[in-house]
Parts: structure tokens; sequence; C-alpha cells
């Protein structure tokens, strides 16, 4: 208690303030008064000098306090001000404090000043707001404090914790920077070996900043096989950092580029290149090594969100990993958007890069399976497809007559008549949505499924039974993204963690498994936040 008196110069008797504050209104003003206008979190628990901590110290423990009057001893009334509080008090009230509050805090008296040293209060900051669970006490033998760790390393880098994809081309990435004990660590996250589309992601780490010493947090490359060595982040706007090594001779390896590649495909394939018999695919492979390889860890990256949920949704959305032929597995982003459900490549390839929007799910336009007899010839099943999508043309063309008709309309004013069209389209619309909600719940739990003869898939342990399938469309292109088009597709439903599509056009299945990890600061803002970064992130794909 003593202790805490002497940092904020409050004794443990009420008359020992009336006795300070007396003294010095006779000075012509208190010390306690005085302004601060520093806001940064690494100075709200600086100032105040020694000969103020002294004089504090004689408010308390120089002589008896004065008797208090008769008419209002200590327990008559409450305290008018937040410097009569107890100091463990006030410890407690300001360790509650958002971090970012406390600089404010710090400006109002040299007083809450001297409090806001207690490092009892940024530690609990630095628990609370970014799940700091280490001790942080053992830092004292280092001599950095819990306020240096939450101001230097926490706080400083706050912007880019969260999903964040790499500008490597058209193969893009997913990375996540998190606050993993006294390091900030960004993780990027892999596939894991084709065709293995159940197993559990692979993460290696990129970078890593940390506190060493008082003065400033360190940035590390973690990039090669040499340890870590000195690297730079940059900020370069919002939702926007760039990493750059300074020291890309790490990277090297003694046999040359040969070891390298070897190295390399070891681990983002899991195999050698004996072991790759066919010929295109040792080219993509060859071609991916060659262009990412060359960045050296020098990358700039952009802030990706996951995407918001609704009760209406059918699986719940997020991100999976699925088979994508000659390529591998790539991660793909799932969203809904009303009736309509995209798949959005994070990681992509030289055909379809990543940002694109390699499927469309069109969720008002359920198909029904023939028996599984039948579902095993191609061309019925081909037949089925085509069939629903001529009818979503003709239903295309008719909205957009209906839409140049409310458009004529409007520009008329003195024809009301064009009001009723609006009426009955937006009454054809609900029709759509509530057919579609009937078709989903008359939709069985499970039904019968294989793939039609002739249908090559990477992975042959697909599941034999669906909840449903939808009419959707696949982006196909050659080599360099040249002459893309969306072709019809099959898009199957397995349970809430699988889903599978059928490409009609190149007779190849693609099956997709939920990324099964917990991302923290990946939420968007709003749903006008997630639709924008989508539109960027296809917007800078290649």
């Amino acid at each position: 208690m003593a202790v805490c008196a002497r940092l904020c110069g409050v004794g443990p008797a009420r008359g020992c303030r009336r006795r300070g504050a007396a003294r010095e209104q006779r000075r012509g003003g208190a010390a306690d008064s005085e302004p601060d206008t520093d806001t940064d979190p690494e100075e709200a628990g600086g100032g105040g000098g020694a000969g103020e901590e002294d004089e504090d110290e004689e408010r308390i423990e120089g002589g008896r306090p004065a008797p208090p009057p008769a008419e209002a001893g200590p327990a008559a009334r409450a305290p008018l001000s937040l410097l009569e509080l107890p100091p463990e008090l006030l410890v407690q009230i300001f360790g509650s404090l958002p971090g970012t509050d406390l600089p404010s805090l710090a400006r109002v008296c040299t007083t809450f000043r001297r409090i806001l040293r207690t490092d009892t209060i940024w530690r609990r900051r630095c628990r609370e707001e970014y799940g700091v669970c280490e001790n942080l006490r053992k830092l004292e033998i280092t001599g950095v404090s819990c306020r240096d760790v939450y101001a230097k390393l926490l706080h400083r880098y706050r912007h880019i914790l969260g999903l964040w994809q790499p500008d490597i081309g058209p193969y893009g990435g997913l990375l996540n920077v998190v606050v993993d004990g006294l390091f900030i660590i960004g993780w990027m996250y892999l596939p894991p070996h084709d065709p293995h589309v159940d197993d559990p992601m692979r993460f290696k780490p990129l970078f890593r900043i940390h506190l060493m010493e008082r003065k400033c947090a360190t940035v590390e490359c973690m990039y090669g096989h040499k340890g870590p060595h000195n690297g730079h982040i940059q900020i370069v706007k919002k939702d926007e950092f760039s990493t750059k090594c300074n020291q890309t001779d790490h990277h090297r390896m003694s046999g040359g580029r040969q070891e390298e590649f070897r190295t390399w495909l070891r681990e983002e394939w899991g195999r050698t290149l004996e072991d790759i018999f066919h010929e295109h695919m040792q080219e993509l492979i060859l071609m991916k090594f060659i262009y990412t390889s060359q960045y050296d860890n020098c990358l700039t990256y952009r802030r990706i969100y996951l995407p918001p949920n609704s009760p209406d949704d059918l699986i719940k959305p997020g991100l999976f990993k699925g088979t994508y032929g000659s390529h591998g597995l790539e991660i793909v982003m799932l969203s809904f958007h009303g009736k309509k459900a995209k798949g959005t490549k994070i990681t992509g390839d030289p055909n379809i890069p990543a940002g694109q929007q390699t499927v469309e799910i069109d969720l008002a336009h359920p198909l029904q399976l023939p028996d599984i007899e039948n579902l095993r010839d191609f061309s019925e099943l081909s037949r089925i497809v085509l069939e629903v999508q001529e009818q979503v043309r003709r239903e295309e063309q008719e909205e957009e007559q209906r839409q140049e008709e409310e458009d004529r309309s409007q520009q008329a004013a003195s024809q009301p008549a064009a009001q009723p069209l609006g009426g009955e389209g937006a009454k054809g619309e609900e029709t759509a949505a509530g057919a579609e909600g009937v078709a989903q719940d008359k939709a069985p739990a499970s039904q019968p499924f294989v793939l039609p003869m002739g249908v090559i898939s990477r992975n042959e342990d697909y599941p034999r039974t669906c909840r449903i399938c939808f009419y959707g469309t696949g982006l196909i292109a050659g080599h360099g993204f040249t002459s893309p088009e969306r072709t019809p597709g099959v898009f199957v439903l397995f349970d809430d963690d699988r889903f599978g599509f059928i490409w009609l056009e190149l007779k190849s299945f693609s099956l997709y498994s939920r990324i099964k990890v917990s991302f923290q600061n990946a939420e968007a803002p709003s749903r006008e936040a997630f639709d924008e970064m989508l539109k960027n992130i296809q917007s800078l794909a290649p």
C-alpha cells in the first residue's frame, strides 16, 4: 500500500490528501494537475521526476494528518475525485481500459501518469487484447517491461495481424500473422500434399518480430534453412504491407540451385521429380519453382477476410482446399451471395490465377440426379445439366427484357402501367427463392453418388453419398489465363465440410475439403468490406 501511495500521492487516510492538497494550494498550484500532451502508448507510463516522488512520499509519511471537520467525518461522504480512490483500485480501473485509451489518461495529471508505470496494467492489456499468456515477469531479466511489449511490439504491429494474400503472380498464397508468445510470427499456410485433400494444412514461418531490448522490436526473416536473419517490414498503406530480407545469401544452399529445387520439391509436393511421370506436371512444377524462388521473401501482402456467416447459407462459408489436376491442391474461399455461391481462388496457377472466381453455384437451380446406374453414364448427366443451362439462359433473357421494360417505364412518368411489371418481377423472384427453399427442404438427407464413367478424379477416395446437387459454372482458360470462359458443371454437396465440382467440358472432378483452422483477426468488419475485398483481389489478379 505504501508503494502504491508513493506512486500516486494518495495516502491511506483522507486527511493526508487534504493536507497535501492544502500545501499545494499554498505553493500556488498542484503539481498533479500538470497536463501531458503525449498520446503514444509507449509514453503513457512515462514522466514524473524524482523530486515529485519525494514530495509525495513526504506527504504520506510526514506527521499526523489534521483531524477532519466535525461535520464531515471520513465516512460521511463519498470520494469526489478519482484521485481520492486507493491507488490499488486505480490500477484495477486503468487495467480494464483499452490500451489505446491510456495515453489520453496519462495526460490528465502526473499522478495518473505515475500509476500507468505499473506493469500490472500493461500485463493485463497484453493478455486481454492480444492473448499473450506467457509469464511476462520473465522479461524483468532482460530489462524489458510489459509496457515495452505492448507499445513497441504488439501495438506498433497490430495492423499486420490477420490473414493476407501475397502478391506472387498467379500463385498467390495464404499468410496468417499471429501473436505467438512474445513473438509476432507470419505463418505461410500450404495445402497438404496432392492428392490428400483431407489431410491437415502445412505451415512454415516466413518472418518473426520480437523485442530483445527496450529500444525497438527486431524483424527477422525466417526463409531458407540457415536460421533467422535480418529482415524488414514496411506498412505500405491500410490493409497492405511488405517484407524484405536484408540477407538473401541465407536462402542459398551449398549445392546450388539443384539442391534448392530438390529441397523445395520435397517440401512442396512430398516427392522427387523422378516420382512424377507426367511430363506436363513436371513442367508446371519447375515453372512454379523458378517463378516463386526469385522473390526471396521480398513480398507485398494484401489483407483478406473470411466470408461472413448467415443462417440461410447452405453450409458454413470459409476456406477449402481442393484438387486441380496437374496443378495439385489449391486454396479456395467459399462465400454466399443470395442465390449464388462463389468459390474464389486464394492460391492459383498459370491457367486460373489467384483472385479469380473458379466456380459459381446457382442455388436457385438444384439438380435431380438420376439413379445410380444412369449416373454412371456421362451423356445422361450431361443432358440434365445442359437442359438446366438452357433454362437459365431463358430466364436471364426474360430478366433482361423485364429490366428494359422497367427502365422505359421509369422514363415515362405518365405511364403508371409500368408498376405491375416491377411487382410481377419481384413476385417471380420471391417464387424462385421459395422454390429454392422447398427444393432444399425436400432434398433427402443423403443419396447415392458415383462419378460418371470417363470423369477423371485426382482422389478416388471421394464420398459415395451426397446431400444435394446444384447447377453451376466453372472458369477454364489456357496457359497465361488466355481465352477464359465459364462452362457448365455440377456442384455436389457431400456434407458440412466437403463438396465437389464436376467440370463437364474437362470431364474432370475437383474435391474440396474444409480448412479446419481457427484464424484470428480475420473477420470482415461488414458485408460491404468483404465484397470490396473480393473485387480488389480479383482486379489485382494477372
